[in-house]
């Protein structure tokens, strides 16, 4: 099966995606802007290219591993081949972009084709840092800072997200075989795998799903204590993420999480997502200390 519509443009790909993180650009002067909505488009397609369940595992194998060595051409100065990696390399070259950051997304991402099921919190974390932290890694370069604590900050927020995530899909990812939640925390609670796989809500899963939600706050308060007084302007995007998704996060909570069950994940209003973005944008504006995460 060919990759999914690889001849949209950056810009196309990100609107179709409608997705949180997208939104939280607006925040952004224009070419960062521009920058970021390319490269998120990447991060979509690899993403889509792992997630396309009717083509065979080692088609896509073949495939990332394709997109992988195109990457790494435009990280060389060479030619790439794929016209939205053509199109990220102006990207790449003016924000120093790592390749070896692009290849921690791809092999978590390869994780998922070998593997639908993670046995610790240790292999979750290591996760949680590929697919989503070493984008934020990404990210970082293209917002611009000056203390380099504004690492270690994006990391903390790709955990945060993630983790909030993996709270808010788990029918989503059940219906596709998949279980984020580790083994050792559902062995823990007594959450049989079956019973996630149907999609059933017990006072164990609860407490399984309140134990996540634990983790994931501990994630977003090393967020507010990581970010740098000095870059609060300049990591405005990355506070608007992390305000979406703690909203969502705060959501889940108060349902007792039983919207994580449900197939189709629980999705925040666009006059409720619009509101947090005012909310940190004002904050920011007003050099406000208080952040809008991380604190009920």
């Amino acid at each position: 099966m060919s990759e999914p519509i690889e001849a949209e443009s950056g810009e196309q790909i990100t609107q179709r995606s409608a997705s949180n993180l997208a939104l939280s650009f607006i925040a952004l002067e224009k070419p960062r802007r521009k920058a970021m909505t390319t490269l998120y488009a990447f991060c979509r397609q690899v993403d889509d290219v792992a997630d396309e369940d009717s083509s065979p595992l080692e088609s896509r194998r073949i495939a990332l591993q394709d997109w992988r060595e195109d990457v790494q051409r435009a990280c060389d100065g060479g030619s790439p081949r794929k016209p939205l990696v053509r199109e990220l390399q102006p990207v790449i070259d003016q924000y120093g972009l790592q390749f070896d950051h692009f290849d921690e997304l791809i092999k978590g991402l390869e994780s998922d084709l070998e593997q639908d099921r993670i046995e610790t919190f240790e292999d979750l974390e290591l996760y949680c840092y590929r697919v989503a932290s070493a984008v934020g890694l990404l990210s970082v370069e293209v917002f611009g800072y000056r203390d380099a604590k504004c690492q270690d900050y994006m990391v903390a927020i790709g955990k945060s997200l993630q983790y909030t995530n993996i709270l808010r899909d788990i029918g989503n990812d059940a219906e596709r075989g998949r279980i984020y939640l580790p083994q050792e925390a559902m062995e823990k609670f007594g959450v049989e795998p079956r019973s996630i796989l149907n999609g059933k809500y017990s006072t164990a899963f609860h407490n399984l799903a309140a134990e996540m939600a634990v983790r994931a706050r501990q994630h977003f308060q090393n967020t507010v204590e990581l970010l740098p007084a000095g870059d609060r302007r300049s990591m405005i995007a990355g506070e608007c993420m992390a305000a979406v998704y703690w909203r969502i996060l705060r959501a889940l909570e108060n349902a007792k999480f039983r919207p994580s069950l449900d197939p189709a994940p629980l999705k925040l209003s666009k006059f409720t997502k619009l509101s947090v973005l005012f909310g940190v944008w004002a904050r920011t504006f007003f050099q406000s200390s208080s952040p809008n995460y991380g604190r009920d």
